[in-house]
């Protein structure tokens, strides 16, 4: 079965409360746990406290404009919250919220509510953390889930339809959604074959699975699948952290400078002519599920929905584009008095491409 059937399985008994497809049978099951026993003794410890980054960026930019800053919300899992850096700057909330207020030249004011752990059982928690009545609406929200539902065996399924709930409530406000799709944990270090095999397998489905429900709730993926793929196995000790497990601050970067420019397009910041698909890139007009599933297995790899093309024999089309990375500006967030704290705003461009 292709991967973009398989996919598309999941997403439609998703939307009709089914339970999850299955992807092994009992002695697979068997020699999965024995491997994953393994991989965890590997797996150095992943119990630390990720550092807070919430606060307001590109305040340079409070003085040029008359406009409120913009609200950008994190939700979802350690990777979401930057587990496994010390510094709040290195973190993906950071990174994006600094990125953001350089190219919108407007203030971002960062609030991060993702949970080292957490599944996708635990959005709709967070999701009624930033919908608080007394908080203003986001603008845009980022969700990076989907890890621990696949380590942790939740039926895929499920997980896509617990994202969905989450992405509706979030679109209901008005608010724009980006979804860093499950990365690819078949790239962790210390797992080997067949639970490797296994792992790389389920995260893409489940990854090309997300997308196809959040597209078609008006929301944009960007693939992190081959972030943690070829280059984290070409160099596993810079962009893995200090447990094997996590992204290291560069590596995390990377990840930040994938999601940057569908970040800015999703609120009309991006140049346009960079909207436009470029077929040298591979960049076109896909079935949404066939787009998925191609995303998942590249890095960086947007998919929104096609307003040109909105569906065929096929059913409903997408737009998949592969974005040209950007450095990133880093700054640290200042508190609620003003008080810019122990640095203020640097330059650190991190890698580009």
């Amino acid at each position: 079965m292709s991967r973009a059937r398989v996919a598309r399985r999941i997403a439609t008994a998703a939307a009709f409360g089914g339970g999850g497809i299955s992807l092994l049978g009992g002695a697979a099951v068997g020699v999965l746990l024995t491997e994953a026993r393994l991989a965890k003794r590997m797996v150095g410890g992943s119990d630390g406290v990720p550092p807070r980054a919430d606060g307001r960026y590109g305040s340079a930019f409070a003085h040029r404009t008359d406009e409120a800053a913009l609200r950008l919300v994190f939700l979802g899992d350690s990777i979401a919250a930057g587990l496994g850096v010390r510094r709040a700057r290195e973190t993906p909330g950071a990174l994006l919220a600094s990125g953001l207020a350089a190219v919108a030249e407007r203030p971002v004011k960062l609030e991060n509510v993702a949970l080292p752990g957490a599944k996708s059982d635990d959005l709709d928690r967070q999701v009624s953390l930033l919908l608080d009545s007394s908080l203003p609406l986001p603008d845009v929200a980022v969700v990076i889930i989907g890890a621990n539902d696949v380590t942790r065996r939740m039926p895929l399924a499920a997980s896509v339809r617990l994202l969905s709930d989450a992405v509706r409530r979030l679109r209901d406000t008005g608010a724009e959604v980006v979804v860093g799709t499950c990365p690819d944990l078949g790239s962790v270090e210390p797992v080997y074959q067949p639970l490797r095999w296994l792992a790389r397998r389920a995260s893409r489905q489940l990854a090309a699975a997300q997308t196809i429900a959040v597209v078609g709730l008006g929301g944009r993926t960007v693939s992190l699948g081959d972030l943690l793929g070829p280059e984290f196995e070409a160099r596993p000790r810079e962009l893995f952290g200090p447990d094997n497990f996590h992204p290291s601050a560069e590596g995390y970067a990377t990840a930040a400078m994938a999601i940057l420019p569908t970040l800015c397009a999703t609120l009309g910041l991006w140049p346009e002519a960079d909207e436009r698909p470029d077929a040298r890139r591979g960049e076109g007009f896909l079935p949404v599920a066939e787009a998925a599933a191609e995303a998942a297995s590249e890095a960086g790899t947007e998919v929104t929905a096609a307003h040109a093309v909105s569906s065929g024999p096929r059913g409903r089309w997408a737009l998949m584009k592969r974005r040209r990375r950007r450095p990133v500006e880093q700054e640290h967030p200042q508190n609620d008095s003003g008080d810019p704290g122990d640095a203020s705003p640097e330059g650190a461009a991190r890698r580009g491409a």
